[in-house]
């Protein structure tokens, strides 16, 4: 009769937990998988077992990431606020999360898309990451595109202008935290951002 697998003993969302801060920290190239079994408390074989390879915890990684302090940038999509009100509360609410420091500064999706090395777990990661990078843009186009119909905005607008500039400065902010610029100098960027929004009844 075959041996019937134990079932796993761990906590999953406490791995996801462990697993998100030390990528979130390091990047997905900074991070080893001694560093991964050490942070977690996996075995290899547990590693191996439940995620199937480095790369496959970093995708469930960032999606605890997502579900949990990325999804500030959800409020993009919400259409019971005006598309300004939305965009406002997309950026400060981000400069917000970004700067808390009960967990590592900047976000995990725009550190992590700097994975450059050419192996095809790194591929995998830059995929998982460019697709949510390209999931935000989208929402924030939409946000313009609904900001042009409800009369805020311009006719003329250049939609993939704008989206640019605000998708640009959302990914900026990581940088610009790690690198120590405030939380109040952040504040009154996104305000300045802000300002360019034509609001037709000004």
């Amino acid at each position: 009769m075959p041996t019937v697998g134990r079932p796993r003993i761990f906590d999953m969302e406490a791995v996801l937990e462990a697993a998100m801060l030390l990528f979130w920290e390091q990047g997905y190239e900074g991070t080893s998988l001694a560093q991964l079994r050490g942070a977690t408390g996996l075995s290899s074989a547990s590693l191996y077992g439940a995620f199937g390879s480095k790369e496959g915890l970093f995708e469930k990684a960032v999606e605890h990431y997502i579900a949990g302090p990325g999804s500030v940038t959800d409020v993009v999509a919400d259409e019971a606020e005006s598309p300004r009100e939305a965009i406002a509360r997309l950026l400060h609410g981000s400069i917000n999360m970004q700067t808390d420091a009960s967990h590592p500064r900047g976000c995990l999706i725009a550190l992590s898309g700097t994975v450059r090395a050419p192996g095809a777990g790194e591929a995998g990661a830059r995929r998982v990451v460019a697709a949510r990078r390209a999931a935000d843009r989208e929402r924030i186009r939409a946000c313009i595109v609904r900001g042009i119909a409800s009369g805020e905005l311009a006719e003329d607008t250049d939609v993939d202008g704008v989206t640019s500039m605000i998708h640009g400065f959302l990914l900026g902010i990581s940088t610009q935290v790690c690198d120590g610029t405030s939380a109040r100098t952040l504040h009154a960027a996104a305000d300045a951002v802000l300002a360019n929004w034509d609001t037709r009844g000004r």
